[in-house]
């Protein structure tokens, strides 16, 4: 196993009198913003004029800039708004400012392992990527805990890159839980892998057919949306907390057996040939290029997928369901 670094390996003092600016201030740039001013360090906001985030980072006491201006004076630039609006904004506002020294920052690989951004050679270049979602990272950094991070060093310039990373990961708490190496192509091509096969993709669509099964058959849509949506997460929780064999553990006997003997019979041979066929289209760019078109094309095609996809019945069912769940907060707009 690769060994984990904790916050008694990194050299904390390796971001003393620099600035840090925090590019976007959505889920992570919020946490990463607020969690490293909350550690001592020099911070500023980085936005585009007009954006409606910038009231609500000064409303948190956070010093708010434009990308070029806070870019212009930022020692290290991290970079936390969506992948596909990254290399634009990177050319107009970063790239004038990015003077030999500085250090540019990635919270996931997807621009650099695939050629969007091409930093210059005099700069340092590193990845710190929590394992959880902003709101985590900063619910954890509060109680004095962390989440757990991956870092990659790209290029090394001032040949303290490494250290750099670590106090960053320090500042957001993330070397409390602990620090794993990765590089820039692992980290993309696995979490693309994870987000398409298995997390979403593959989740998403295990759910929706296990409801149209049951429905077509006649039985009720709301047993069926219970049975293939809402116990998901407790079956989830179960893995989360300590791994697949608390969850057998958990379960009844029957629920095990059913395991054992039908899951290779829905992930079949040939599910996981095409598992091989996507991370094969993860790994020579086929998967980059289409993102990148369907972006430059006014996303019709992702767009309507994603209406398409609200109009499901198990959307409906479950809106209705959920309202009857006191204890979930629902998120239905």
């Amino acid at each position: 196993m690769k060994k984990i670094y904790k916050d008694s390996e990194c050299n904390t003092h390796a971001l003393d009198g620099k600035k840090i600016a925090i590019v976007g201030y959505g889920s992570q740039g919020h946490a990463h913003a607020l969690n490293l001013k909350e550690s001592g360090l020099d911070v500023v906001v980085a936005l585009y004029e007009g954006s409606a985030s910038r009231k609500v980072a000064e409303e948190a006491g956070l010093r708010v800039m434009t990308t070029a201006e806070a870019t212009r004076i930022a020692d290290v630039i991290m970079i936390l708004i969506n992948d596909e609006k990254q290399p634009a904004m990177y050319e107009k506002d970063i790239l004038p400012n990015l003077t030999a020294g500085k250090a540019l920052a990635f919270a996931h690989g997807f621009n650099i392992h695939y050629g969007r951004i091409t930093p210059p050679k005099d700069v340092d270049v590193f990845l710190v990527a929590p394992k959880g979602p902003g709101h985590t990272v900063r619910s954890e950094y509060q109680i004095g805990r962390g989440v757990p991070c991956l870092y990659a060093v790209h290029q090394d310039y001032s040949g303290k890159c490494k250290d750099i990373a670590f106090a960053y990961c320090h500042g957001i708490g993330g070397a409390r839980a602990g620090l794993l190496e990765t590089s820039f192509k692992e980290e993309t091509e696995t979490d693309l892998f994870g987000e398409q096969c298995v997390l979403c993709g593959g989740v998403s669509e295990l759910m929706k057919t296990g409801f149209e099964v049951l429905c077509e058959a006649g039985y009720d849509p709301e047993n069926a949306y219970y049975e293939c949506m809402h116990e998901m997460k407790l079956i989830v929780d179960m893995v989360y907390k300590g791994g697949l064999s608390w969850m057998r553990y958990s379960i009844s006997d029957t629920a095990e057996y059913g395991d054992y003997a039908i899951g290779k019979r829905i992930i079949t041979e040939d599910t996981k040939k095409e598992m091989k066929k996507v991370l094969s289209e993860i790994q020579d760019g086929t998967f980059a290029r289409n993102w990148i078109l369907e972006n430059q094309c006014g996303r019709l095609n992702f767009n309507a997928r994603r209406r398409i996809e609200t109009e499901h019945p198990i959307e409906k069912v479950g809106k209705e369901l959920r309202a009857l769940m006191s204890w979930n907060t629902p998120a239905d707009k």
